[in-house]
């Protein structure tokens, strides 16, 4: 059996630290594109106590976390995390883009607090982060 030395530990806690500061960073990317490609003012509208864009946010929240995840677990180099956590959040953006075409008046019953689109885009963005999640596998 192998000991673990100091240097070993503090190898691994530089890692660590590197990638969870970099998904924090890369996670307030995420949230500013999304909250910009949005026509609507998600903080505004869950301020004024609306459910509907805080459940649609949080769905794309967790869908690009889910697919960032994966590809700190799988990714060969830092930047190639970087690459993949750019693919999932233009991913997410393309969810929502793509429900938004499907759904003409999806952001205008977002803003009036209707509940249902606003559970179909989380899911989406959720089921669209799982699969991207899945794709990351090397």
């Amino acid at each position: 059996m192998q000991s673990l030395n100091l240097s070993d530990i503090l190898a691994g806690a530089n890692g660590f630290f590197l990638h969870f500061l970099a998904a924090v960073v890369l996670t307030v990317v995420f949230a500013f594109c999304y909250l910009w490609s949005t026509p609507y003012a998600e903080f505004k509208l869950i301020r004024e106590g609306k459910a509907a864009p805080a459940i649609a946010f949080t769905g794309a929240l967790l869908g690009f976390v889910l697919a960032l995840a994966s590809a700190i677990s799988n990714s060969t180099s830092f930047i190639d995390m970087l690459v993949w956590a750019g693919v999932a959040l233009l991913v997410q953006v393309m969810t929502f883009a793509g429900l938004r075409v499907v759904l003409a008046d999806l952001c205008g019953r977002i803003v009036e607090d209707e509940i249902g689109p606003a559970i179909l885009l989380a899911g989406l963005s959720l089921a669209a982060g799982l699969l991207n999640a899945a794709c990351l596998t090397y």
